[in-house]
């Protein structure tokens, strides 16, 4: 392809009085994994649901495969695989028949139609139940016989919206494992999520998106290393002592933590001095009879470049808002405070 996978430009999508989408530019390059990075409500699921033609964009324009999405809508949608965020297989079917069926949609004759089943379910795993009904499947079993129905009609560009909810990490692994060997084959993956952890180990490239809107973009290094050297972290126990421990930090000069408080965690840009911070906070805290628990100098996490973009973690979504899952945010309240 000379083209990009996907081309989005200002994409603009509104409910009623609420703005999901404000105005979004994506580019995805052919057989990469694209990470959609947000909390629930950021509008990623808006912005999948307008690139495989279930909603038509209030404005802007977006290409996948080089087909317009509104324009051509119906030849697109032979090019592109969708796995939402719950398993959409129908559990009266067994896992054969459900395969089979997609491939009758695609409009595949009888014989390709169970010579791809057969195939799918080989590569993830699930010829052994290839003849029981789905019900009789586990969550993670479900969840890759629905991305493998997604990929019946060889899509150029796969769309996975939050693939891995609810999974445990064992199925996580296998789901991550699956999605690196289509883009050694040639797949395009514009991938949803609310795990930093995924993120990190599948994206070539991420856009972080928040209230409609990409507020950043790059490799999972570049993105991390906007937050700068390694990261101080700690839990302090006593929630009533927290305003005063983000006083002892912000009086070493480091403006800025990010404050959990229901959890009691706090988390500070080291720089490069990590282990010098490390030394005098601890002395200053002890100073101001402040316990700490769970002391570590690391890393930062892309967990850590979200909060320093938005002041609050992924899984969490704005005050007031209603995410798209219909759940409305919890309130924010500013560091330290207390709830």
């Amino acid at each position: 392809m000379a083209y990009p996978a996907i081309l989005a430009e200002a994409l603009e999508k509104s409910f009623g009085k609420v703005r999901a989408l404000k105005g979004i530019d994506l580019t995805v390059e052919p057989a990469t994994v694209f990470g959609l990075l947000g909390p629930n409500g950021a509008g990623k699921t808006t912005a999948v649901r307008i690139l495989t033609t279930l909603l038509t964009p209030d404005a802007g324009r977006a290409e996948v495969a080089g087909y317009d999405v509104v324009r051509d809508a119906v030849a697109l949608r032979t090019a592109i695989g969708l796995a939402g965020q719950f398993a959409a297989v129908d559990q009266h079917l067994t896992g054969q028949e459900n395969l089979e069926l997609v491939g009758q949609l695609y409009h595949l004759p009888g014989p390709e139609r169970r010579r791809r089943a057969v195939e799918i379910l080989e590569r993830f795993g699930l010829n052994f139940a290839a003849h029981r009904v789905v019900r009789t499947y586990s969550g993670g079993m479900r969840r890759r016989l629905d991305l493998g129905a997604s990929l019946v009609g060889h899509p150029q560009v796969l769309f996975l919206d939050e693939p891995t909810t609810g999974l445990d990490i064992r199925s996580r692994q296998a789901l991550w494992d699956v999605i690196k060997e289509l883009v050694i084959d040639g797949t395009t993956v514009l991938l949803t999520t609310q795990y930093l952890e995924e993120a990190d180990q599948l994206a070539h490239r991420i856009a972080v998106i928040d209230e409609g809107k990409v507020i950043a973009e790059g490799t999972p290094d570049e993105l991390k290393a906007r937050v700068g050297g390694e990261v101080l972290e700690f839990r302090v126990p006593d929630h009533s002592q927290l305003p005063a421990a983000v006083g002892v930090v912000v009086a070493l000069g480091r403006s800025g933590p990010q404050v959990d408080n229901e959890s009691g965690k706090v988390v500070v840009p080291a720089g490069g001095d990590g282990s010098s911070l490390l030394t005098e906070l601890v002395r200053q805290l002890d100073a101001a009879s402040i316990r700490i628990d769970d002391l570590a100098l690391r890393r930062p996490t892309l967990d850590d470049v979200f909060l320093a973009l938005t002041g609050r973690s992924a899984e969490e979504t704005p005050e007031g808002e209603v995410s798209e899952n219909g759940q409305r945010g919890r309130e924010r309240r500013p560091a330290g405070s207390k709830r």
